[in-house]
Parts: C-alpha cells; sequence; structure tokens
C-alpha cells in the first residue's frame, strides 16, 4: 500500500492524533503509576487541550473526529486486554468537539460545548459500562440504597439523581477549564508562532505498529463463534434458572481460557473479586432492608452473583473480540471500505509516534505552562506537516481523479480541462464520452485534447471479431486514436497530460499501459489519471504512482479541482 495515497486533511488528522495518542501512552502510564486520582480527566482535558489549540492553527473540517479514531487505534499498544473502553472513550470525545465546532462554529462557544460535553462523556461511559456489566440490576442497588439513606436520615426530597448531578456538574467545569486553556493557548500561538527548537532523539523507542501475534491463529469463523458465546450467554441469564446459566457460562469463559492467554487476566485481577463481594452482599443488603419477601436474602445473593457472571461474560467476551479483531484479513476488509484512507494515515501515524514520545514535555512542564507545551507540539507537528509535503511536492506531479462508475468522473474531467485551458496550461492525452441508448451504455469514444479529434473506441456487439475488454468490443482505430494522443512525442509541448480512463485494460499491460509507463518515466508532463475507485489501488502498486491529489467524486467540485492542480503544476519544473 502506497503511503502517498492520502488526502492532506488524514496527514493531518495523523499528525495529531499521533501527538495525542503520545500523551496518552506516556502520560497515561505515568499518572496510573502515580495511581493519580480522575486520572482519565486529567488525560481528556490534555486531549482537549491539545485539540482546540490545533483547531486554532489547522482549520479543516473533520479533522478532530479523524484524529481521534487515529489515536483510539494507536491506544491499542497499550498491554491492557481492555481496549474497546479506552477506544471508545476517545473516539466519542474527538466526536462530539466535532459535532460541537459544527454547529456553533470555531468560536469560544463552539469549543466551550465541546470541551464539557467531551469531559461529561466520562461520567456517562462509566454509568453505561456498570449498566453493560451488571445489568439494570445495578441501577436498582443505586437507588434502593440511596432511598434507604435517605429515610434513614429524615431527608424529606429525592436525592437518587443528586450525586450524579454534582458530578456532572463538576465534569462540565473540568470540561470548560479545559477547553478555556486550549482557546487561549490557541490565540497566542496564532498571534505568534511557534517557534522551532532542537528535537530529542529518537533513536531509543521502538514502537511496533502492528500487535498482530504471529503465533496465534486468527479465525474469522471464530470472531463470529465468539459473538454468538457472547449473545447466547446474556440470554441464558435472563430465561433460565440459576443452575444452567452459572454452568453454561462456567463452561464458556473455561472455552475461551484455553484458545485465549489473556482471556482470564481480568478475572484473575484482586478488583474483580473484590467488586464481586461488593456487589453481592450490596444486593442481599438491599433485599433484606428494602424487600419484604420471605426469600430475600437468597434472593439477594442470587441477583448478586448474577450481576457478576454477567460482567464476567462482558469483560473475558470483549477480550477475546479484541484478539480476534486483530486478524490481518478483517484489516483487509476494512482496507476494501470508503475508510481505506485510515490504515494509510496510521502507517504515518506509527512512524512519527517515537518522535512524538522522545519530545513530549513532562507532566510538570504541562501543568506549569501548558502554552509552551502545545507550542511545541505544533513546532514539531508543522515539521512533520512539512516532511510529508515535500514527498509529493518535487517533479513531476500525478494527480488522481476517482470515483464510482457512471458517477460523472469524465463529465467532471472535461469541466477541469476547460478551467486549465482558460489558465493558460496546454493540455494534452485524452477523455472517453460515454454513448447513451435508452438510458443505456452502448459505448465509448475517445477523444484527443490537443486535436479535439473523436473516434469510436468501445461499443457493445458480439461475434464481431473484434478484441473485447467486459462486454464491449474494442475498435482498433479508436484504440490507435488514443495510442497517439499519448505519444511522448506528441505531447511536447503540453505541461499536462491527461488520462481517461485507467481500467482493466491497462492492469493487464494493454491498452493505454505502455504510453503511461513511457509518460511516467520519460517524460516531463504533469499527468491527470482518471482511475475507477474498485481499482485505484491496483494501479498505485502497479506503477509505484506518487499522487499529490487523490480527487474523489462525488465529494470534489471542478472549480477546487483545477485550483488545487494550478497550486501544484504552476510552480513546478
Amino acid at each position: 500500500m502506497n503511503k502517498h495515497l492520502i488526502g492532506e486533511k488524514w496527514i493531518k488528522a495523523s499528525i495529531l492524533g499521533t501527538i495525542w495518542a503520545a500523551s496518552e501512552i506516556v502520560l497515561g502510564s505515568f499518572l496510573h503509576n502515580l495511581r493519580v486520582p480522575f486520572s482519565g480527566n486529567i488525560l481528556t482535558a490534555i486531549g482537549l487541550v491539545i485539540l482546540i489549540s490545533f483547531g486554532h492553527i489547522w482549520s479543516e473540517k473533520g479533522i478532530f473526529w479523524r484524529a481521534g479514531i487515529i489515536c483510539a487505534i494507536m491506544k491499542t499498544m497499550s498491554p491492557s486486554a481492555i481496549i474497546f473502553g479506552p477506544m471508545i472513550a476517545i473516539f466519542s470525545e474527538a466526536a462530539l468537539l466535532e459535532l460541537s465546532v459544527r454547529l456553533l462554529g470555531r468560536t469560544f462557544s463552539g469549543y466551550a460545548l465541546g470541551g464539557m460535553l467531551a469531559m461529561s462523556w466520562n461520567l456517562f461511559q462509566k454509568i453505561m459500562n456498570y449498566i453493560i456489566f451488571y445489568g439494570f440490576n445495578i441501577v436498582d442497588i443505586y437507588s434502593d440504597l440511596l432511598k434507604y439513606a435517605q429515610k434513614q436520615l429524615n431527608i424529606w426530597f429525592d436525592i437518587v439523581w443528586l450525586p450524579i448531578i454534582v458530578l456532572l456538574i463538576i465534569f462540565c467545569l473540568f470540561g470548560l477549564v479545559s477547553a478555556m486553556i486550549g482557546i487561549n493557548a490557541g490565540r497566542k500561538i496564532k498571534e505568534q508562532p511557534a517557534e522551532y527548537s532542537p528535537l530529542k532523539p529518537q533513536d531509543n523507542f521502538n514502537v511496533k505498529s502492528d500487535r498482530t501475534n504471529p503465533e496465534f491463529d486468527y479465525s474469522i469463523p471464530w470472531l463470529f463463534a465468539d459473538i454468538f458465546l457472547i449473545i447466547g450467554a446474556l440470554v441464558l441469564l435472563n430465561i433460565t434458572p440459576w443452575i444452567c446459566w452459572s454452568l453454561s457460562i462456567t463452561g464458556i469463559i473455561t472455552l475461551w481460557a484455553f484458545r485465549y492467554k489473556r482471556a482470564l487476566r481480568q478475572l484473575a485481577k484482586p478488583k474483580f473479586w473484590i467488586f464481586f463481594v461488593v456487589i453481592t452482599m450490596l444486593a442481599a443488603f438491599i433485599f433484606v432492608k428494602v424487600q419484604s419477601s420471605g426469600n430475600s436474602l437468597w434472593q439477594g445473593l442470587l441477583i448478586g452473583i448474577e450481576m457478576n457472571f454477567r460482567a464476567a461474560v462482558i469483560i473475558t467476551g470483549f477480550s477475546v473480540l479484541g484478539t480476534e479483531l486483530y486478524n490481518p484479513k478483517v484489516r483487509e476488509f476494512f482496507l476494501r471500505t470508503s475508510f481505506r484512507q485510515l490504515p494509510l494515515a496510521l502507517e504515518l501515524s506509527f512512524e512519527s509516534l517515537p518522535l512524538m514520545i522522545a519530545n513530549i514535555p513532562e507532566f510538570r512542564a504541562i501543568v506549569k505552562n501548558p502554552v509552551q507545551a502545545v507550542s511545541k507540539f505544533i513546532s514539531l507537528a508543522e515539521m512533520r506537516l512539512a516532511e510529508m509535503r515535500s514527498k509529493n511536492d518535487s517533479g513531476q506531479k500525478v494527480f488522481i481523479l476517482t470515483g464510482a462508475v457512471g458517477i460523472g468522473k469524465t463529465t467532471l474531467i472535461q469541466q477541469v480541462i476547460n478551467i486549465l485551458k482558460e489558465k493558460g496550461i496546454t493540455v494534452g492525452g485524452i477523455y472517453s464520452p460515454r454513448l447513451m441508448e435508452n438510458s443505456l451504455t452502448t459505448g465509448y469514444d475517445v477523444v484527443d485534447i490537443s486535436r479535439n479529434l473523436r473516434e469510436p473506441f468501445l461499443k457493445t456487439a458480439e461475434n464481431d471479431g473484434l478484441k473485447k475488454v467486459g462486454k464491449y468490443s474494442i475498435i482498433p482505430q479508436g484504440l490507435q486514436s488514443g495510442l497517439n494522443a499519448l505519444e511522448i512525442s506528441n505531447n511536447r509541448g503540453n505541461k499536462l497530460v491527461v488520462i481517461d480512463e485507467v481500467g482493466f485494460l491497462e492492469l493487464e499491460n494493454q491498452g493505454w499501459a505502455g504510453r503511461i509507463s513511457d509518460l511516467l518515466t520519460a517524460s516531463g508532463n504533469h499527468l491527470i489519471m482518471v482511475i475507477r475507485e474498485s481499482l485505484v489501488d491496483k494501479a498505485v502498486q502497479k506503477w509505484d504512482l506518487k499522487p499529490s491529489f487523490v480527487f474523489r467524486i462525488p465529494g470534489e467540485e471542478y472549480s477546487s479541482i483545477s485550483e488545487k492542480i494550478l497550486s501544484r503544476i504552476s510552480t513546478a519544473p
């Protein structure tokens, strides 16, 4: 996979997500080792300061949620078996900040609301985790305990929601303060750009970007089986007697323990068993003190045990799913989706991570002078962005325009050609307009742009003795016309050559394949290659392309495409 096939928005998100991930990895370990209370909130605050500060420098829409995805995935480098919780929290915080600035703009109100929502997510997720782990019985225990305390203390107003409301206010205030620090840092840096400072060496950091274990036998069937076992265990808890679900869940966890070495890691921790005893005793206490049935103690103990069995299923189940999701086949699946740029951005992130870790300030320095700390981050980010840009800014420029079949790529490239010609850019090459009859495609012509010569190229016909590609026959005159238009000698006076389109023929070294190789290796022309979406990666790999831009439609307007092409080729040799 060619790492240059990535838009600048994803490049910036990669850098921003890497800085955030570096703070999570380094400062998270520091706070965890010191057992600092509310360390999760402190890390969220640092993340918010970083995002909001950069929001004053990089203004692209969508950069926050993209950075959140990258940081969340990089968080999996943590040795913890529980990865879903932190990943969901990081992405949700970024998405909430993104939503807020989309609604209110990159203003004080937008950042302040985003900071409060992001910080409050920690409380919401904590509550949801308890409900997921223990079921709604945990809500009953909580409300009954507070009602019991209310009765014992002779308090005559409802206090069930009071602790949650107080915590929510505290979290919101903490988020507001974080947002204000980020806004202040961003404004100061925008007024006085960050100075580049000497960087610490990174040789001592050996960060692996792949947690796949080559010795583990990853299995897609096991992935689906694990999902089925989790769902089945939860269903058994609800519809079967206790003897049935207790034996079944014990068997499921034992099965997981044999296949997944880390499946029981969380259950072996003292924290789980402390919670086991506390939850069971609280359930028994509630049923004895609040409920009036004769079997209250036994019912309370049974409900407490049931809650803990549910927690064991969720904890170990998510752990085994996390293991199977590292299957390379799962990753390859996502490479074929609309998130194909995400793995490419992650490659850049893992390249940058050692540099970011090596140069992250001490926690004391961040607290003492957050503006200076963020300034150093921005200095690193701008340096890294300049490195990535420079790889695409020398010599011949290649632009790719891509989209699904029939989406209008050829119509759009014609509009781009017209604008470029109006700007004084000499354009050669070919484009292939579609021929329609009764809403059906009957073939394609080929147009020599330099000579404005149009010839039939492909037609739907059977048993005509012509060479075929798919359901179309190739008309020799049209093929030769296109080959002539792409000949190097016929494009010496053209600054830009258009090739519409690169398809199955070219990938099989037929059609325009030879001309493409010639233009890439022996010409001084810049190229626009129109490639259907499903074939982009194969074309990039075949010709080792390093595109300056990849334009995807729908999503890009012809005017914007023209401007970006002009910005690259007008200053190029």
